[in-house]
């Protein structure tokens, strides 16, 4: 635990730009979230904002109206949205010049480094306070290139893959974490965008952040750093974009490199285009041709698992049975039921792979 911390969303929180600080509500290790910042959505409890389920965290219209009412000043004040491209808002600089000014550390995961500022740089360092930009890689030197050495590890891989991005992949794969781990099952989870390393996972690395070299290899170090760490009977990676998202292509590393062979298959059937190539008709191609996609990757799709968005609770549920008709795999709906029902999916998984992974 690095401290306690307020997120700051400017006015994006309750849009899929915030779901940085989605996932920060729902469970960190890393921080003690205090509140939330974010004008809009003022007034209301953070976790009922993000997913109708309240958890005890505030969201205030500023941070002095934050300061004044929290019991505590927080150490961190956080970064909680992904704009566009990664780069930095004037809103956004403001409010780090406020969080700074007023003693808070700062932690970002956008591409555009506060660091780089060298207004905010010098308050930083006259305030006695750290910059954290989360993506900020380390020289290529330190980097690892593939080599190989995933074959040794002896756990299989599962890989929470979508159809686009911003789906929810990383929120399934913590809840497929936590519901094997809930049955006895020895599970670790490997992290690969900024959020998974802000809530505290051990193992991962920022895919997006590291040149393409590299990608490979931190990919597989970080499974084999698991593996070696912790002998777990299953390793979830977590997924970025999709395999056919012209703006960001994205997931072939995870069963290539990696070598996941089973896959849970993150998908919005409310969703048309692909997440801001609306204006470009691209559309996202259907769930059956991502699944023989994934197929000639040699990996089997072991379960869908539906995003909800613009679609009503009975109409997500009439997909959901749908899909599970036309496709003969389990179809979940994670964010209204869990997803323990893929427990024993995961379990036969396993059994399957006993053989073929060596020890």
């Amino acid at each position: 635990m690095d401290g306690s911390a307020i997120v700051v969303c400017d006015g994006l929180f309750g849009s899929l730009n915030g779901k940085t600080a989605h996932g920060l509500v729902r469970g960190t290790r890393r921080y003690r979230i205090l509140a939330v910042v974010d004008a809009p959505t003022a007034g209301r409890d953070a976790g009922e904002v993000v997913d109708g389920r309240p958890r005890g965290i505030p969201v205030y219209a500023s941070i002095a109206e934050a300061l004044e009412r929290l019991p505590e000043k927080p150490a961190f004040c956080i970064v909680g949205v992904a704009t566009a491209g990664g780069r930095l808002t004037p809103g956004l600089r403001e409010l780090a010049r406020e969080a700074i000014g007023r003693g808070m550390s700062l932690v970002s995961g956008l591409h555009e480094f506060f660091s780089d500022d060298d207004d905010l740089a010098s308050e930083a360092a006259r305030r006695g306070v750290a910059i954290r930009d989360v993506r900020r890689t380390a020289p290529s030197p330190q980097l690892h290139f593939w080599s190989g050495a995933i074959s040794s590890v002896g756990a299989p891989r599962i890989a929470v893959l979508g159809t686009d991005c911003a789906l929810g992949k990383r929120t399934t794969a913590r809840l497929l974490l936590e519901a094997c781990r809930s049955a006895a099952m020895r599970a670790e989870l490997v992290f690969t965008g900024q959020t998974g390393w802000m809530q505290g996972e051990p193992f991962g690395f920022l895919l997006d952040a590291v040149p393409n070299d590299f990608v490979s290899g931190e990919l597989e170090h970080a499974v084999v750093s698991c593996w070696e760490a912790r002998r777990p009977e299953v390793i979830f990676l977590e997924g970025q974009s999709a395999l056919r998202n012209p703006s960001g292509p994205c997931g072939s590393e995870l069963l290539l490199s990696a070598g996941a062979r089973g896959v849970v298959l993150q998908h919005a059937p409310g969703r048309r285009f692909f997440e801001g190539l609306e204006e470009l008709g691209a559309t996202i191609p259907p769930v059956e041709e991502e699944i023989a996609l994934v197929r000639t990757y040699g990996a089997r799709t072991l379960a869908v698992a539906l995003n909800g968005e613009g679609l009503d609770e009975p109409s997500l549920r009439a997909e959901r049975d749908r899909l599970e008709r036309r496709l003969g795999i389990p179809v979940v709906l994670p964010l209204e039921d869990g997803v323990e029902a893929l427990v024993p999916v995961v379990r036969s998984f396993l059994a399957g792979e006993k053989e073929t992974v060596p020890r």
